[in-house]
């Protein structure tokens, strides 16, 4: 059967806006990685290239040799595993009870916890700073790792909770009429089958921790610096090392691809499971 030549026309025009859309989106990371392969004689020269004449990874050797850069990374590791870790067992252990258990003021919390994402998370700082001032561990990985869960903490439970809802508790009462408690049947039957949606929320979780900028230099030193403020201090009065920072940059987005590259399928299923209902 032959197509028209309007549909043809219209699968065309389709293709054309969706290269076009891939080329605006694909093209930053294009460019940053081709910056970060530059030599410095094509990176402040006056001619444009987009390509280097001359490859180089000069820029990657500067910023591990000179820079020091996985000192920072190591910080920002510990921070984003150690944030996604203590977010996900409060907010597994909170968003299962909310959802099985009816106590008062439960709808009230819920709100609130939904309304803390209403404000600024810049609100926190001064409280949050004098608080850990307080406790003495101002300038330290566990300061972040507070200060992330802050907000962390309320969304995964509500997105969990709209995962376990539309988890039938007969399956868990099924396990303890059969001689399990309900913690051995949230172990063994609700944790299996909730994956995808700890994955999903997991990442959330692990890429706003990686990527967050304000707390990380109001609650770090020079010895605690995470990846998104060692790279701002590459920009100075005197200039900006574009080497460098395009080199950190395609270094810090190689973790969060491989991350979603291995979870990609468990990732999709968990961000739609809580739209699905039956």
């Amino acid at each position: 059967m032959k197509r028209s030549p309007a549909g043809a026309a219209k699968n065309l025009v389709s293709y054309l806006l969706l290269a076009g859309m891939l080329v605006f989106l694909l093209f930053p990371f294009y460019w940053t990685f081709v910056t970060s392969i530059k030599p410095e004689s094509e990176l402040y020269g006056k001619t444009v290239t987009y390509w280097p004449r001359k490859a180089t990874f000069e820029s990657y050797t500067r910023l591990f040799s000179d820079y020091n850069f996985i000192r920072p990374m190591t910080n920002s590791l510990i921070v984003a595993a150690s944030t996604t870790l203590v977010s996900l067992t409060v907010s597994l252990l909170a968003a299962y009870s909310f959802s099985r258990f009816q106590f008062k003021g439960r709808k009230f919390l819920m709100t609130l916890f939904l309304t803390n994402n209403m404000f600024p998370t810049v609100l926190l700082l001064i409280p949050l700073y004098a608080i850990m001032r307080k406790l003495g561990i101002l300038y330290t990985p566990f300061a972040l790792i507070l200060a992330y869960t802050t907000f962390t903490i309320p969304f995964s439970i509500w997105l969990l909770n709209g995962y376990l809802a539309d988890l039938p508790p007969s399956l868990e009462e099924a396990a303890m009429v059969d001689g399990a408690n309900r913690a051995q049947a949230f172990v063994r039957i609700v944790l299996p089958v909730l994956m995808p949606c700890i994955v999903a929320t997991g990442a959330y979780v692990f890429m706003t921790s990686w990527n967050e900028y304000t707390f990380a230099v109001m609650f770090t030193n020079e010895a605690n610096r995470t990846i998104p403020v060692s790279l701002k201090n590459l920009i100075g009065q005197l200039g900006v090392e574009w080497g460098m920072l395009t080199a950190g940059g395609i270094i810090t987005i190689v973790p969060v691809c491989f991350m979603f590259f291995f979870a990609q399928k468990r990732l999709i299923e968990g961000l739609t499971a809580g739209a699905v209902k039956g």
